[in-house]
């Protein structure tokens, strides 16, 4: 267990004093645009941006794939296991993405309250009423997409980049055939009863209310698929 919290603390303490950077880069290019826009156009009353937490969707999509890819194969030598390899990791996406759920919640808010036209990523869907179903929903949101971009690089190392790039294709296919089927064959009654089962998995109900804990959930529920196939795959790479 001793090994085990090292090795979390260090994974955690590596990765936080780059939220801040990140953080600082984003609202001083937000801000010289911002200036810039205004001064040029003589006003600021309709120049600003919405949604700034794609940016840090785009931040921690690149930090699912150097979780890996940075930190496996130090560790591996340096005696962990993958077991405690794949904890670590989970840990530390959970934690940078609770830091950055939780200043992406505040600031968001922050922002809508100083400027109506400005929305924030959760806002946008579900509004302003719930400061913690926010937080909750952005941190198991970039949580699964942390989990699904460390998967993808555990698959890519497990079995190659050619057998990956056919995976790939597949999974193209696999697309456009679920386009194909529900354009072509499934019944319009089938469509709207899939549509609304979706929906509601998302939080929106056919009455028109919206329910704050089934997109919290749906999103656990995937950040646990994607967990379990990164486990099982984890447990099986070699060092490269």
């Amino acid at each position: 267990m001793k090994n085990l919290k090292s090795i979390i603390q260090y994974e955690c303490m590596t990765s936080f004093k780059y939220i801040w950077i990140f953080y600082a880069i984003q609202y001083a290019i937000v801000g010289l645009i911002t200036i810039t826009i205004g001064l040029i156009m003589g006003t600021f009353e309709d120049v600003g941006t919405n949604c700034l937490e794609i940016n840090t969707l785009i931040y921690v999509c690149v930090l699912g794939v150097l979780g890996f890819n940075e930190d496996f194969k130090m560790l591996i030598q340096n005696g962990f296991t993958r077991k405690y390899i794949y904890i670590a990791t989970i840990a530390m996406f959970c934690f940078i993405s609770g830091i950055m759920a939780l200043v992406d919640t505040v600031v968001g808010n922050m922002m809508h309250l100083i400027n109506n036209n400005y929305s924030s990523l959760y806002g946008a869907l579900y509004g302003y009423d719930n400061l913690f179903m926010n937080w909750l929903w952005l941190f198991l949101f970039y949580v699964a997409f942390c989990s699904l971009l460390y998967l993808i690089v555990l698959v890519i190392n497990r079995v190659g980049k050619n057998i990956s790039i056919y995976l790939g294709v597949v999974f193209g296919g696999v697309i456009l055939l679920i386009i194909a089927l529900f354009r072509y064959v499934f019944s319009a009654e089938l469509v709207r009863d899939i549509v609304e089962f979706l929906m509601q998995a998302m939080g929106f109900m056919t009455d028109g209310t919206i329910n704050y804990i089934f997109p919290a959930l749906t999103l656990f529920v995937i950040v646990a698929i994607l967990g379990i196939g990164s486990y099982a795959v984890i447990r099986r790479t070699e060092l490269k």
